[in-house]
């Protein structure tokens, strides 16, 4: 049984026992927390295929927190006009909650 899920504007494939990595949550959360979703845009049963419209009624994703600040790879932005003397550099380091998926209720 998996679920199409929706987490903080991207869409997710959804198993029990599967690990996520979702952009940051926030700090209010804590290694150990029960978090659930309900915006639960597709369920499959073996087979029997629910589509919601816009999300199925009475599903939910439940998930636990196992690492609630991990920081992603740094990329390097460089900004740069020939002959203008003109040279930007910038870095980013985007911030994820790992996930795992511990059961899908539909």
């Amino acid at each position: 049984m998996y679920a199409i899920v929706e987490i903080q504007g991207q869409q997710f494939r959804a198993e029990a026992g599967k690990k996520l990595f979702v952009h940051f949550l926030g700090n209010d959360k804590k290694e150990g927390d029960a978090v659930e979703f309900d915006k639960v845009l597709l369920v499959d049963a073996d087979g029997a295929v629910t589509v919601g419209a816009p999300t199925v009624e009475g599903a939910k994703v439940v998930c636990e927190v196992m690492n609630p600040l991990v920081k992603g790879e740094h990329v390097i932005v460089f900004k740069k006009k020939r002959r203008k003397g003109y040279r930007r550099l910038n870095g980013h380091r985007q911030q994820f909650t790992q996930l795992e998926i511990k059961q899908v209720i539909a």
